[in-house]
């Protein structure tokens, strides 16, 4: 394996930095683990994605892209339609993070694939590109806003922005910079367009304008790619500089952090996947409150007190003590710790529903759910701790920030996941097929064999 090499920080500022490195990047120089990973984004990002594309929102999007006349470059998953590759984008983009149901890192502070994925898919699927050219495409991307990520820090998220909106641009602008196969100072080009539109706002967490994040971001980078391709100008160190985007949008601005590495590590090998379709921040006391509800002296009659132990950076975003629809419930620790503590299975996409929200079981646990907030917590750990009137205090501590490094073990849970997610709706064939050609992505000389089973939902 080559190694990619870095730029001189003394010749170039942290934006130019990384189109450089961006552009060289050759898919001989990303370890195997990094590549394997990328399958394993892709995947879980087109099965979310077809999932998603039934959601209410994805609807909206898709009959305001309809009523202005939709292109025919690149394929809008599950609807089995096309639209122009910026349509494309926006609309897969907001599918895809429909659910809450897709992968985080936690240098990013966001979701990585879901604003990288549908843009390059996008150009690719346009262009003709193949297998391997949407790989390095989609490695690139996710690198370059992770350490963007890295460069914010906590700052940046704590403020509310969110990171997958904001960040995200740089990511969708370089993924699709990579295919285009623009030169670096283009490149350049391309990230300094896509953050003089970044936004993201995470005060709209719950609402359907936290999927659109993802979807803009994909959109925004995919045009800032295209704009620069043609000209398009911009300031080549919109990242850094005094009056750029680390600094007004509150970044701790940590160079060391952004360029540690570069060219030998990998942030796509440190991604999480989820297996509960809610929000990352609730995942850790849904595994503790699954444990508790196993342990035999549990006994959700006597249940007195439920004290949930958590990162204080989750108040704000994951507090909503009384959820009515199936997105608040993404957000709400008091309901989903009351859903697993009843044993239903928080995996399943149906159960985050208005229905779920007033059953009236689940409503008598959440309300003796009480949140502490704990400063020395990190975000993905927690503890739940069960009183009940018996006197037996029950507890159970869980931390998810750790990646799975057996990646043939990961492999096997996300094609489950896959195939839960998928197979419903375009059936065990398509679904089976997609599975395949995207373990043998490097391999494919099309994306026809990836995305055509999965274009359109099979009518039941």
């Amino acid at each position: 394996m080559e190694t990619a090499a870095t730029t001189s920080s003394q010749r170039y500022g942290l934006t130019e930095q990384l189109a450089h490195w961006s552009s060289e990047l050759t898919l001989e120089q990303v370890p195997e683990s990094a590549q394997i990973n990328a399958k394993h984004c892709l995947l879980d990002w087109l099965g979310v994605t077809l999932a998603g594309a039934q959601d209410e929102l994805v609807g909206i999007l898709h009959d305001t892209a309809n009523m202005e006349g939709l292109g025919t470059q690149a394929s809008l998953i599950g609807q089995g339609q096309t639209a122009s590759a910026s349509q494309a984008a926006l609309i897969n983009g907001a599918a895809g993070h429909a659910l809450d149901y897709d992968d985080v890192v936690r240098i990013f502070r966001g979701h990585p694939t879901a604003p990288v994925a549908p843009s390059v898919l996008a150009i690719a699927e346009r262009d003709g590109c193949s297998g391997a050219d949407l790989m390095l495409a989609l490695i690139a991307g996710i690198e370059v806003e992770s350490r963007i990520g890295g460069y914010m820090g906590d700052p940046h998220y704590l403020k509310g922005w969110h990171a997958t909106g904001t960040t995200g641009h740089f990511g969708s602008a370089a993924g699709v910079s990579k295919l285009l196969k623009l030169d670096a100072a283009t490149t350049a080009n391309a990230l300094g367009i896509a953050g003089t539109q970044a936004a993201g706002l995470k005060a709209n967490f719950g609402t359907m304008c936290k999927p659109l994040h993802a979807g803009k971001a994909a959109m925004n980078g995919l045009l800032s790619a295209e704009w620069a391709k043609r000209g398009f100008t911009s300031r080549h160190n919109i990242v850094e500089r005094v009056d750029g985007f680390g600094e007004n949008f509150g970044g701790e601005c940590n160079v060391d952090t952004a360029l540690e590495g570069l060219g030998e590590k990998f942030h796509l090998t440190d991604l999480l996947f989820k297996y509960h379709a809610a929000c990352y921040g609730v995942h850790s006391p849904i595994e503790c409150a699954k444990r508790i509800s196993k342990n035999p002296a549990f006994n959700t009659e006597k249940v007195v007190k439920i004290e949930v132990r958590h990162a204080a950076r989750l108040k704000g975003m994951c507090d909503q003590p009384k959820p009515e629809t199936g997105l608040e419930i993404k957000f709400s620790l008091y309901m989903t710790t009351a859903m697993a503590l009843s044993g239903l299975d928080t995996g399943r996409l149906d159960v985050y529903s208005p229905i779920t929200a007033k059953k009236a079981d689940l409503i008598k646990l959440r309300d003796k759910v009480t949140l502490i907030a704990e400063d020395t917590f990190t975000p993905n750990q927690s503890e739940v701790i069960v009183h009940q009137d018996d006197g037996t205090v029950i507890r159970e501590t869980d931390d998810l920030a750790k990646p799975n490094r057996d990646l043939s073990s990961q492999w096997d849970k996300l094609s489950s996941k896959f195939r839960a997610l998928t197979v419903p709706l375009v059936g065990e064939k398509n679904a089976e097929t997609t599975i395949a050609s995207v373990w043998n992505l490097e391999d494919q000389t099309s994306l026809s064999s990836v995305i055509s089973p999965i274009e359109g939902v099979i009518a039941n």
